[in-house]
């Protein structure tokens, strides 16, 4: 506690404090508070001495006061931290540690013993948190990794299965969730060895809403079930063909559109289970921001089939190489259809683009490929939550995206195009700004999102079992 130029009793009350007098310090304090409510520095002192003398709550008030009016100083939000664990108040402790890691302050000591509190107070998920990050910051602490070892055995197990377009997807929530949960993926062929696997698990996920979902959901319940859809099966048959009363959650990856086109088939879906959207996430480590300034170089990144619409950005670029030749167009993605391959094969003769248009193929390295682009464009009438879009911005790309059904719902209206004149004053006019488009992706879909909201799934999942644990103990 520190003072300047503040009046004789206030000092008076520092004095008193540091030698243990604390409810006459409290008195004037309190006095020049009255004169003064809209001091932080007063109000952190006032939380500091109301602590000491076991008035938490009180002091808990008086430093979110002087937070709001001062904003994250480091000895604020050290007191609001330690004020919060004294109270068992340990989820608000939580929620300031971004804060304090961000301005130096967050130590594995204030990790460790949060995440003690969480233990006592039977929350596993958070507590088991609170130690992977203080092992994160501080990777010396050989003592925490035989604790969270503990804590991840008496958590539920789970199981993945991945079946429908593979585990594209899925790779990074597994690499995160086995980290908190005793994990298995399903490698069997029959639905006997699926079906034994959900026995062992307590809880089950199923990659994509296809056939594996659908026979799953045919079984005696015998864990929990998450069900992730993406958004073409939303248009297929399967939905119509799963027994969705043995279904806990859905998680639908796509824009409103995919619910509103399950709807159509399963009218009452959300009646039958719990729906929860979760968005794609993009690893930005692996998408690294390149400060870019305007260039001629478009990339359309992605597998060459009907539903990306190709042809249109063809069109497209005839209209814009009439602007100016300067520009190139690169298609990152193999073909899928042969008929179609024919068709832009022959379009890039027929419109003079021969020498604006090329191939690339398959791209093992998507970030190397992005490199020396500037534009990433997308033609496709129908997408749940586009993630070479989103990669490419990550990179700093300025995304020209065709305006198919929901893409309101997810970009702002400044990176759409309904015409080919738009898609051309999207390219050559408007701002061009890198970290802008990085930013988009940093605050609304980056992986970290994602991962967060997939392990509240998992430990909401998991509070309910131990609910009806106690229920059936009792």
């Amino acid at each position: 506690m520190t003072s300047q130029s503040k009046p004789d009793h206030y000092r008076e009350g520092l004095r008193l404090a540091e030698t243990g007098q604390y409810s006459q310090a409290l008195e004037h304090i309190a006095e020049y508070l009255r004169a003064a409510p809209q001091d932080a520095e007063a109000l952190n002192d006032a939380g500091a001495i109301l602590h000491c003398l076991g008035r938490t709550d009180q002091a808990i008030d008086h430093f979110i006061r002087a937070r709001s009016l001062h904003g994250d100083s480091a000895e604020i939000l050290w007191n609001i931290s330690e004020a919060y664990i004294a109270a068992g108040r340990v989820k608000e402790t939580s929620g300031l540690f971004e804060s304090m890691e961000r301005i130096g302050i967050l130590n594995p000591d204030i990790l460790n013993r949060t995440a003690d509190v969480f233990l006592n107070q039977n929350d596993k998920a958070h507590a088991l948190e609170m130690l992977l990050w203080s092992l994160r910051i501080a990777p010396e602490q050989v003592v925490l990794a035989p604790m969270i070892e503990v804590i991840r055995s008496k958590r539920p197990k789970v199981a993945f299965f991945c079946g429908g377009d593979g585990m594209t997807f899925l790779t990074e929530i597994i690499e995160f969730i086995e980290r908190r949960f005793e994990t298995r993926v399903f490698e069997g062929q029959t639905e006997e060895e699926m079906y034994e696997l959900m026995q062992w698990s307590d809880i089950s996920w199923f990659e994509w809403c296809t056939n594996l979902a659908v026979a799953a959901s045919k079984k005696p319940k015998v864990c929990r079930n998450i069900v992730r859809l993406h958004r073409y099966e939303a248009y297929e048959q399967w939905p119509r063909l799963l027994n969705w009363s043995n279904i806990d959650v859905l998680v639908t990856v796509g824009n409103a559109i995919t619910l509103q086109t399950l709807k159509s088939q399963v009218p009452d879906i959300e009646d039958l289970t719990s729906v929860a959207g979760v968005p794609n996430g993009i690893n930005l480590r692996r998408f690294p921001l390149v400060d870019r300034r305007r260039g001629k170089n478009i990339a359309f990144l992605g597998n060459l089939r009907m539903v990306k619409n190709p042809g249109l950005v063809l069109q497209c670029m005839q209209k814009l190489h009439y602007i100016d030749r300067g520009y190139r167009l690169f298609f990152g993605g193999a073909f899928q259809d042969r008929v179609l391959e024919q068709y832009l094969r022959q379009m890039v003769e027929a419109l003079g683009l021969r020498d604006v248009v090329f191939f690339d193929g398959w791209q093992s390295d998507v970030n190397a490929w992005l490199g020396d682009k500037h534009y990433i464009v997308s033609t496709s009438i129908c997408e749940g939550h586009p993630v070479g879009i989103l990669e490419g911005m990550a990179c700093g790309l300025k995304p020209v995206i065709h305006n198919f059904l929901g893409a309101e719902r997810i970009f702002p209206s400044e990176f759409l195009f309904n015409i080919a004149e738009e898609f051309c004053e999207r390219i050559v006019g408007g701002d061009y700004e890198s970290g802008k488009y990085r930013g988009f992706v940093e605050e609304k879909y980056s992986l970290e999102r994602q991962l967060g909201r997939i392990n509240n799934i998992f430990a909401g999942l998991e509070v309910q079992m131990d609910s009806e644990e106690k229920v059936y103990g009792s």
